[in-house]
Formats: structure tokens, C-alpha cells, sequence
């Protein structure tokens, strides 16, 4: 069965876009390392060009006209420099690659940083632009690439929702040397983003830990021999109990404050369940989860994640951090 609505149920600008989409698809497929030759880059000339083809022509009919051997020898001169600008134009991209560097996992509504290499195989190649296709010209990242070497660059975006995105296409395009041509490349990267939920602004109190006999703590010894462990502050609390150490971090990145919980041989734990965001839609729950396993990572406690069918047991450190975020950025 064809999978192409028709124009009559679809609409004509709709059903355009669909076929141009899959036609794009199939010239354009998906590949992280992207070689340009013939026949993915493509030539037209800029609103400068069209000009200069117009004024070439009423050079040629006044020559024509008034016999005038010298405008002959002016418009020929100019057509030729016109025929050579096209070619260095389209040589300026025809035999670079493309290859994209896997990308760091951000927030929703956080700019990704795409790096992109550009690799000459010969002759440096000059005024090179990339950027996000759709994009104004203003957006174009503008480099130059040496002779048989390399050139990084890096395009922005800003991911609107959490999860696991393809990434957006890209136009690669140079006028260079004198702007009459506009040679581009459409590129489709296969590489994907990990979007993470955006944490809550502003973050919710952290939920309180709980004393456990056993089992992860984000306890410590003190120099008497005292064992510390840590919990979220709450009124009332000494000012001596305060982690000053982490304050300031913790504030600055919209967190809570942590206090010292000073137990002889007290473990605790702190768990972000999913059930403690009662009244929230499901955006909204992943949001203050995030939060919170935020700030419980920047206060070094010991946080457990549990989701609907589904928990992480309480620890500490990067990768721990990293799996609950990867969880709540899939979580469906």
C-alpha cells in the first residue's frame, strides 16, 4: 500500500512537502561521515549573479548595436571570469568531508552543540558557511579550511522536548570568490541527541531522607571521629549545621540548601519517587525530578529514583547521575 496521501486528502503544499521530504530522504540518506562530490552539491546563481548575467547581456546588445570592438573584448572578458567564478565556486565544496562528533546529552530548551570537522583532501578551500537548514543566513558558522587538513565547526540548536531526537539537517554553502554562484549540500546526520527533562525552575524543596540500617549513605568521619551524614535543610535548622561548603555552588544552580545530620551510626538515604509529585501532569513530575536529582547530586547525597514499574537504588557519582537523567529522559 502507497504510504503518499493524495493531494485531495492531504492538500496541495502538504502533499509537496511530503514528496520532497521522501525524495530528500533517498537522495540524502542518513550517515555521520558525509563525502560531497557531483552529485550532492548543487549551483545556482545569487541575486549578484543574476545581475551580472543582465549586464553582460546589455553590454553584448549595445556591442552588437554600435559595432564597438572594445565592448566585445569587455563583455567576453567579463562572461569568462563569470565561467571561472562558477567553477571555483562549486570546486570550493565538491571533494570535502563532513563528519559530526557524537553529541553531549543537554536539557530541554538548552542549545546542543553540533561539532562538525571539515577535511580538505587538496587545495584550502575559503568562506565555507554551516548551519541548521531552515535557518536566516545570519545563522551560517562561517570557516576556512587549510590545505590537506582540518577545520572544526559548530552549529547550535535548541531541542524543544526530552527524549531521543535525530538531528536536524544541515546545509552546508560557500559564494566564494565572488559571491555570483551559491553552491550548498544538504547533510543528514545519523548520530542522536539525548534530551533530558527540564529541571523545575524554581526547584521544589528536596523530599526528606530516611534512616536505613545498611546499604548507601552519603555518611562521612569527621576528625573526632563523629560520623556526618547530610539531609535537606529544613527551618529551624543551626546555622553550624549548614553545609557552607556547598552552598554557594547549590544556590547558584537554583538548589537547596543541605544540612549536617550528626547521628552516631545514622545512614540515610533520600529517594525521588515518582509518587511524591502527586498533582502534577507527567511533564511536569519528570521536571521536578530532575530538579531534585540535580541538587541531591551537587549536595553529594546518596538518591535512589523510582519510577512507575520501575526503581534505581540509591548512590552517589557521575554515572549514577547519568543513568537516572538517561531514565527520566526516556521514560514513556
Amino acid at each position: 500500500m502507497n504510504s503518499i496521501s493524495s493531494p485531495l486528502t492531504q492538500g496541495p503544499t502538504a502533499f509537496a512537502r511530503e514528496r520532497f521530504r521522501l525524495w530528500l530522504a533517498a537522495r540524502a540518506p542518513r550517515t555521520d561521515t558525509l563525502l560531497l562530490t557531483q552529485r550532492n552539491v548543487y549551483i545556482l546563481p545569487t541575486r549578484a549573479g543574476l545581475l551580472f548575467g543582465l549586464t553582460l547581456l546589455v553590454l553584448l546588445l549595445a556591442s552588437i548595436n554600435y559595432q564597438l570592438n572594445l565592448g566585445y573584448v569587455l563583455t567576453f572578458l567579463l562572461a569568462g571570469s563569470g565561467v571561472v567564478s562558477m567553477h571555483l565556486t562549486h570546486a570550493t565544496l565538491r571533494g570535502l568531508t563532513l563528519h559530526i562528533k557524537p553529541p553531549a546529552p543537554v536539557f530541554a530548551g538548552a542549545a546542543a552543540g553540533l561539532d562538525v570537522v571539515l577535511t580538505s583532501p587538496g587545495a584550502a578551500r575559503f568562506g565555507i558557511g554551516i548551519k541548521v537548514a531552515g535557518e536566516p543566513e545570519h545563522a551560517l558558522s562561517w570557516i576556512n579550511v587549510p590545505a590537506l587538513g582540518q577545520s572544526p565547526a559548530q552549529v547550535s540548536f535548541v531541542p524543544a522536548q526530552r527524549g531521543l531526537h535525530e538531528l536536524p539537517t544541515l546545509s552546508v554553502e560557500t559564494r566564494f570568490p565572488f559571491g555570483l554562484f551559491r553552491t550548498w549540500a544538504v547533510w543528514r546526520p545519523a548520530t542522536q541527541l539525548l534530551v533530558y527533562p527540564q529541571p523545575e525552575n524554581p526547584a521544589a524543596p528536596l523530599p526528606a531522607t530516611r534512616l536505613v540500617g545498611g546499604g548507601p549513605s552519603a555518611s562521612r568521619s569527621t576528625d573526632s571521629g563523629e560520623v556526618e551524614g547530610v539531609r535537606a535543610y529544613r527551618r529551624g535548622d543551626p546555622m553550624k549545621l549548614v553545609a557552607w561548603r556547598s552552598a554557594a555552588k547549590t544556590l547558584e544552580a537554583g538548589g537547596d540548601l543541605v544540612s549536617r545530620d550528626t547521628s552516631a551510626s545514622a545512614q540515610r538515604e533520600l529517594w525521588l519517587d515518582w509518587q511524591a509529585c502527586g498533582g502534577l501532569a507527567p511533564e511536569a513530575r519528570l521536571s521536578r525530578l530532575t530538579s531534585w536529582l540535580l541538587a541531591a547530586h551537587r549536595a553529594g547525597i546518596a538518591h535512589g529514583l523510582r519510577l512507575p514499574g520501575r526503581e534505581w537504588a540509591p548512590s552517589v557519582g557521575d554515572g549514577h547521575r547519568r543513568e537516572c537523567l538517561r531514565a527520566l529522559a526516556l521514560w514513556a
